[in-house]
């Protein structure tokens, strides 16, 4: 795939209150995030990239107006083709990215994945549970606090 993809919950990607840019290779992670969020409100778009050129590249597009910028990334560490503190770099060095909130969603529980994202300045680092239910919830609670409770800097 050589763009991210976007799953609209209504007719229009524009339509929804809430964008996520979710950065994750693992297909079976992005349906349960998808899952996770399908009855959510505010509801949300989810936009897929698999790898960070894919991420970069619908960033770019969001520059230029061609899609909605994110409110919420979701980003996973582990990724093919660039590792996910490198893009989270890029991400804390764009004017129009740095305010929006990264949240590392990684299977890794090593201190050094935890340290080396917090010193890239993400905004949490969330450990993907095992368990589904579990796993679910956690994706719940990520939207719940970053889209309802937390107020963003617009810029």
């Amino acid at each position: 795939m050589s763009d991210a993809r976007s799953d609209a919950k209504s007719d229009s990607k524009y339509d929804v209150s809430h964008h996520i840019l979710l950065v994750e290779d693992n297909p079976g992670d992005v349906v349960l995030i998808r899952r996770a969020l399908a009855h959510k409100q505010p509801p949300v778009c989810l936009h897929v990239a698999t790898d960070g050129p894919q991420a970069l590249a619908y960033t770019r597009r969001c520059a230029e107006g061609m899609e909605p910028s994110p409110h919420l990334i979701l980003l996973d560490l582990n990724l093919p083709k660039m590792d996910g503190c490198e893009l989270l770099l890029h991400f804390k060095q764009d004017r129009a990215l740095m305010s929006v909130p990264v949240v590392i969603l990684s299977s890794s529980q090593a201190e050094i994945d935890i340290v080396r994202s917090y010193a890239h300045d993400a905004n949490c680092y969330v450990t993907k549970p095992l368990d589904l239910e579990q796993f679910l919830a956690v994706i719940g609670a990520v939207h719940r606090y970053w889209l309802t409770a937390v107020q963003i800097a617009k810029e």
